[in-house]
């Protein structure tokens, strides 16, 4: 890239790749260029995973068959946002990719909060809030809203937790305002209660 391609920026880690491209044209002209270069090294790129896409936003509106690609976790698209006048426009930002938010998921189930009824909600909070601190830090830059479902989530199961816990929490409202108490008292005792307190509603997703 540096000898042929000069003024072409990109980024690697690893054996992903994105490159900047100024038209459709040259996007094309790159990919043949690229896939040329790998095979006199020996490798190919992946057919299913190389892919030229369009990074449409408010200023740019044409239409292409891919206006999304997937780089480090992240999902890079078009989403809307606000300027500072708070007026909304398209722009092109990343956010936690779905596969992510799919594995992470899957892992907090793996945990099994409602199951450690032995514990107090200190001890959960101690055991989980480094390991969400890690994905708020790493997934929270750019458009946390999208983590919030996962985080809700973990609400979800440690309301679980409180109901099997204490049988007075079976019933519905009375589990509801425990929570509501909880998270007055100790708004800092999870780390992701700094961004949603909300309870993961499996009917609407959030």
């Amino acid at each position: 890239m540096a000898r042929e391609f000069p003024g072409v920026t990109f980024e690697r880690y690893v054996d992903d790749a994105v490159v900047h491209c100024g038209s459709e044209r040259q996007a094309y002209m790159l990919r043949a260029a690229i896939g040329r270069r790998m095979e006199q090294v020996g490798v190919r790129l992946h057919p299913d995973k190389t892919k030229i896409v369009y990074c449409r936003d408010s200023n740019r509106r044409g239409d292409h068959p891919n206006i999304s690609f997937t780089f480090l976790g992240y999902t890079f698209g078009p989403r809307q946002a606000r300027d500072r006048q708070g007026r909304s426009f398209t722009s092109f930002l990343p956010a936690m990719s779905r596969a992510k938010l799919t594995d992470k998921g899957r892992e907090v189930r793996r945990w099994r909060l409602h199951g450690r009824t032995n514990d107090t909600l200190a001890d959960l909070a101690e055991t989980i809030n480094p390991i969400v601190r890690g994905w708020m830090n790493y997934w929270g830059h750019f458009y946390r809203s999208e983590m919030f479902v996962l985080l809700r989530r973990i609400n979800s199961y440690l309301l679980r937790w409180a109901r099997k816990k204490y049988k007075r929490l079976r019933a519905s409202k009375r589990a509801q305002a425990w929570w509501a108490d909880v998270v007055r008292r100790a708004p800092g005792l999870f780390v992701h209660w700094r961004w949603t307190r909300d309870i993961y509603s499996p009917s609407t997703g959030w």
